[in-house]
């Protein structure tokens, strides 16, 4: 699964900024430059400066543009519209929810400024980090003295906010930004962060902002919902409020041995119960942050309930569990689950974890609206429990699903079955990637299959930009660079 996106506003952009930045290398200290920016090597004695580097970034696949992006951004050295533009391109790729002008500027109108810029130096960094506030200077502009140069944006904050904040309301002060025609990503971005801690290191006042915010926004179809903690303060993410897959699961039940037999004594009171050998099946039945379930968070739940002291042991030891679940007659099936932890490796550890054979996924909500045998109908190849809510689930399908009489026989009853499963599962919010099982029957085939796959859904769903997996892991995965998770044995 390649990703296709059209990347040619992003290759144009990124091609006059590479071009400046490479230029100031020499001939032997450009490949050492190429690899900073993972762009191929070019040997030196293939052109000129300017030759090499044009081949290299025409070597650059429109699948690995945003990772040159995310580095070159890193540096820092770009001008502020030059950053934004790249942003915009970049962020756009996750279709964040729209936030149409009207509720913007209604919003602006509701807010007071006093209670988003308590503290200057805090909201000045804010401000910078997505906005423009320094015009670039002319040549007139630098014959002048400085005390007749025009004053920018940044200038003007400082008079109208800080020194006279009476001047400019909010909705003035967004007008100055253009933030009512940016992008929805920069502008949902930009509320995010403006009632974070490092903005407004006051609990009361982070609640008080998001509950302002919230009242305007909700009529989009948004809000701002506390999905984590930051250094023992609320974080607060921009969801939709209109997906069901923005709901807190409670329960998960996973990698069973035999078909489970689970029933509720009491939906209200999240009372389950298993009829049989509770050691056939796994409850994982702590809270799910907004990090959803990590590795890091399965082996820490795993270590403690069954008393396993050493971590490595315990690592070790949930893999062969998790594993074993697998059905023997999927080979499709192991190759996604084995090769899911050897393309990430060590990585994986902070990345969300593979559940399979998923029984039941509880929520509260779900429950009371279609009733529990909704979700006891629900059984899953693969589950990932994403950061924000976000729900996917990965499904190997072999012949039995669509034919009987052992794949002698097209069956079209069994295929309406599936089919009206995927709109059960999607319309709790689910997001559903089916695999034919000759894709993943062999290894190697499945590996290069999966090298693309992996890292295009935590981009689809922005998982490397709130884990540890970087846009550099997202180029191991590719490569198969990692070193293994070490499970094998």
């Amino acid at each position: 699964m390649v990703d296709s996106r059209d990347r040619s506003g992003l290759r144009q952009l990124l091609d006059v900024v590479v071009s400046r930045h490479l230029s100031e290398n020499t001939h032997a200290t450009l490949n050492a430059a190429f690899a900073e920016l993972a762009m191929p090597e070019i040997p030196k004695e293939e052109g000129s400066l300017r030759e090499r580097i044009e081949r290299s970034y025409a070597q650059v696949s429109d699948n690995d543009l945003p990772h040159v992006a995310q580095r070159i951004l890193a540096r820092g050295s770009l001008t502020a519209a030059t950053r934004n533009g790249i942003q915009d391109l970049l962020w756009a790729e996750s279709s964040p929810p729209a936030m149409p002008k009207r509720v913007r500027r209604e919003l602006a109108r509701a807010l007071d400024l006093a209670d988003m810029a308590r503290h200057e130096a805090r909201f000045m960094t804010l401000l910078e980090r997505f906005w423009v506030l320094d015009r670039e200077e002319s040549l007139a502009d630098l014959l002048l003295p400085s005390i007749n140069r025009p004053p920018g944006l940044r200038q003007h904050i400082q008079q109208h906010v800080f020194r006279n904040p009476e001047d400019w309301s909010t909705e003035d002060l967004f007008e100055h930004l253009g933030a009512f025609e940016a992008g929805d990503a920069r502008f949902a971005r930009f509320l995010e962060s403006a009632v974070s801690a490092d903005v407004l290191p006051d609990e009361p006042a982070q609640r008080h902002l998001v509950a302002q915010i919230n009242e305007q926004i909700r009529s989009a179809g948004v809000e701002l919902r506390e999905t984590g903690a930051d250094g023992g303060y609320p974080r607060f993410t921009m969801v939709s409020t209109r997906l069901a897959d923005n709901r807190r699961p409670k329960n998960v039940i996973f990698a069973s041995l035999t078909k489970p037999d689970i029933r509720f004594l009491s939906a209200v009171d999240n009372d389950i119960e298993i009829v049989g050998d509770p050691g056939n099946v796994l409850v994982y039945d702590r809270e799910i942050t907004g990090d959803g379930i990590r590795w890091r968070d399965l082996q820490t739940w795993w270590q403690d309930t069954q008393k396993i002291a050493d971590g490595a042991e315990a690592k070790k030891t949930l893999y062969h569990r998790l594993r074993r679940s697998l059905p023997g007659n999927s080979p499709g099936q192991r190759n996604v689950f084995e090769l899911y932890h050897h393309i990430l490796g060590s990585a994986v550890y902070d990345l969300p974890a593979l559940l399979p054979e998923v029984w039941l996924h509880w929520d509260h909500k779900t429950v009371r609206e279609r009733g529990p045998e909704a979700l006891l109908r629900s059984r899953m190849d693969f589950l990932l429990l994403l950061p924000h809510g976000q729900r996917v689930v990965l499904e190997v399908d072999g012949s039995q699903h669509y034919t009987r009489d052992d794949g002698q026989v097209p069956d079209s009853y069994k295929y309406a079955e599936l089919v009206a499963g995927d709109r059960e599962l999607k319309l709790r919010g689910y997001e559903v990637f089916r695999f034919g099982h000759d894709e993943l029957r062999d290894a190697e085939r499945a590996r290069l299959l999966l090298k693309e796959f992996l890292p295009a859904l935590f981009q689809r769903f922005e998982v490397n930009g709130r884990t540890s997996l970087t846009p550099e892991t997202g180029a191991r995965a590719r490569t198969g660079t990692y070193s293994s998770l070490s499970c094998e044995g």
